[in-house]
């Protein structure tokens, strides 16, 4: 080896070991538990506490406790905030670039989620189930899920999913998925009443038999057209020769009932659901209600994030029990 060869390695050796000499960053790197490896590598990535919690799917007290103790053990500080902003320490940075370069040496994998199916009637999802997947989400932004909106029971039929929401008549043998699932569990039983707009109508111009309908512009959605429980209200739809709106889009029947002077055919929960919606009970001396079902793919009983939703969905259905009351 010459002189020039040998003193150019001595310099690149020079410039690359007293750190790994000396330096606890690099000895820590070496054996930091994959975990918290990975809360300070996603809380670098994310510039944020609160993000990277969702990401990993933990507390974010927890992470800032697991984070709080390496900084103890490395008796460096690796974060700061810069106004809003999260950012590295020029120790958080030294630290990063070596818990990435160990990343790469050693192939670690990405740990797959699994992609959940969550079929659920398209009112339900609209009304009842909406907030609270939106607040899991909020909490795990690792998650795989697909929502797939039920609007009919052909629908239903051609649906495959992990899990199923749907709506049924009150018959004993429920029709349900066309898959084999879990033994069906009842969520719900859903009564419907014609509503209004509270701004729309004084108490004592309300209707109160079905002649004072003709008075009223009356809105149907078409997906509920083919239930045979609501037959009484569909045949007074049927009947109109004028006053009638009939659309395909469920969200735009309430914002006509909301803001139209229509009334509609809603669940008689929708009152707790929009506090400026009112029922009018007492038109129909026959009872129209379906009920709310939930199954389980037969194949997917055994997943845990499976069951994260099924258990989400339960806790919801019981958190507004009183919704469901006669």
């Amino acid at each position: 080896m010459s002189f020039t060869e040998y003193t150019g390695r001595q310099r690149v050796d020079e410039y690359r070991s007293p750190m790994a000499r000396t330096d606890p960053l690099v000895t820590m790197a070496t054996g930091l538990d994959a975990e918290v490896a990975q809360y300070f590598l996603v809380s670098a990535r994310c510039g944020c506490f609160m993000q990277a919690a969702r990401s990993l799917n933990v507390r974010p007290t927890l992470l800032r406790k697991h984070l709080a103790l390496l900084e103890e053990q490395l008796q460096r500080t690796l974060f700061r905030f810069q106004g809003s902003a999260l950012t590295l320490t020029r120790d958080g940075q030294l630290f990063h670039a070596q818990l990435v370069a160990l990343a790469h040496e050693r192939k670690l994998p990405v740990i797959e989620q699994p992609m959940i199916r969550l079929a659920v009637a398209q009112t339900i999802l609209h009304d009842i189930l909406g907030r609270d997947l939106v607040a899991l989400l909020r909490r795990n932004a690792s998650v795989r899920l697909e929502i797939i909106s039920l609007d009919s029971e052909l629908s239903l039929q051609a649906v495959s999913a992990d899990v199923v929401v749907w709506l049924a008549g009150t018959e004993s043998s429920a029709p349900g998925p066309s898959f084999a699932v879990s033994e069906p569990e009842r969520l719900a039983l859903l009564n419907y009443l014609p509503h209004i707009a509270k701004r729309y109508s004084r108490v004592t111009a309300r209707p109160v038999d079905l002649d004072d309908l003709a008075d009223f512009l009356l809105v149907q959605w078409l997906h509920e057209r083919p239930v045979d429980s609501f037959r009484p209200w569909n045949e007074i739809v049927d009947q109109r020769l004028a006053g009638v709106v009939q659309l395909h889009c469920y969200e735009l029947m309430l914002e006509m009932v909301r803001c139209s002077a229509c009334i509609g055919l809603l669940p008689g929960y929708m009152g707790r659901f929009d506090r400026g919606l009112v029922a009018l009970p007492g038109l129909f001396g026959q009872a129209m209600q379906r009920q709310v079902w939930m199954a389980v793919n037969a194949r997917s009983t055994d997943c845990e994030q499976t069951r994260v939703i099924v258990e989400l969905i339960r806790n919801t259905f019981h958190e507004r029990r009183e919704w469901f009351e006669n």
